[in-house]
Order: C-alpha cells, then sequence, then structure tokens
C-alpha cells in the first residue's frame, strides 16, 4: 500500500488557504455587521455541512456563505455555491434550528458573500437571497 505525505510546501499552501478563508470569513462578517446585521455564531460544523456565519437581519435569521477568490479563472466565489452546496447548507440551518427551538419562528434567508481580489482589501459582493430551499426541491 503506498502512503502519501504531505510536503511542506503543500502543507504550508493549505495552512494559507486556511487562513485566507478565516481572514475573508472575518471580513464578511465585519462588512455585514456595518450594514447592520448582528452575529449569533461562526462556523457552526456539522459532518454533513458547515454554517460560515449566522446572523441576525432584524428578526431574520441569516444563514451566510462566505468564498474567497484570488481571481476569477474559474468563476467567481458565487458561482461556487452550487445545488450540493446549497443543500449541506440548508440541512446545517436544520440541525442547527432543530437544536436551537428558540429561533425556529424565525425568517430565515440564505446570503452568500462573494470575495475577491487582494486578501487585504477584497471586493465584496453580498447576495442576498441567494438561493431558497424552494429553488432546492
Amino acid at each position: 500500500m503506498l502512503k502519501r505525505f504531505a510536503t511542506a510546501a503543500s502543507r504550508s499552501t493549505k495552512a494559507s488557504t486556511g487562513e485566507r478563508g478565516a481572514e475573508g470569513e472575518r471580513q464578511a462578517e465585519a462588512f455585514l455587521a456595518a450594514h447592520g446585521l448582528s452575529t449569533i455564531a461562526r462556523n457552526v460544523r456539522y459532518r454533513f455541512g458547515e454554517i460560515d456565519l449566522l446572523m441576525r437581519d432584524g428578526d431574520a435569521l441569516v444563514f451566510v456563505e462566505v468564498r474567497y477568490r484570488a481571481d476569477s479563472g474559474f468563476g467567481d466565489g458565487a458561482d461556487s455555491v452550487d445545488r450540493r452546496k446549497q443543500r449541506r447548507l440548508a440541512k446545517a440551518a436544520a440541525a442547527w434550528l432543530a437544536a436551537n427551538p428558540r429561533w425556529q419562528r424565525s425568517a430565515c434567508r440564505f446570503d452568500v458573500v462573494a470575495l475577491d481580489g487582494d486578501p487585504q482589501d477584497p471586493g465584496i459582493d453580498w447576495i442576498r437571497n441567494a438561493f431558497t430551499l424552494d429553488e432546492l426541491t
């Protein structure tokens, strides 16, 4: 059996990718907070999906997917939130709501925040209601 080991170069690339993702999430959170949303939770993980940011916009719960792309050679970040990713996010949202009954009657929406370009000063595209549960059936 052949075992593969990460090289120092691949480990540092993965770490920097993770760091860029975490920084992108911080920037998205700050951007949304500046637009009146308040943070409820960050990086809620389930085995079947993750919620990058869970925020409140008035009375609505907002499940936010954050995507960063340095360049658009493979499409922008919003393009990468395909049906499969949408279903995983919806499943994670349902699990969170089941575990937090206080919020179950709240209006909910799914937003995408796509960041691109310079990681220190990215362009930010906020897509409210990026998809609905009706579109997933």
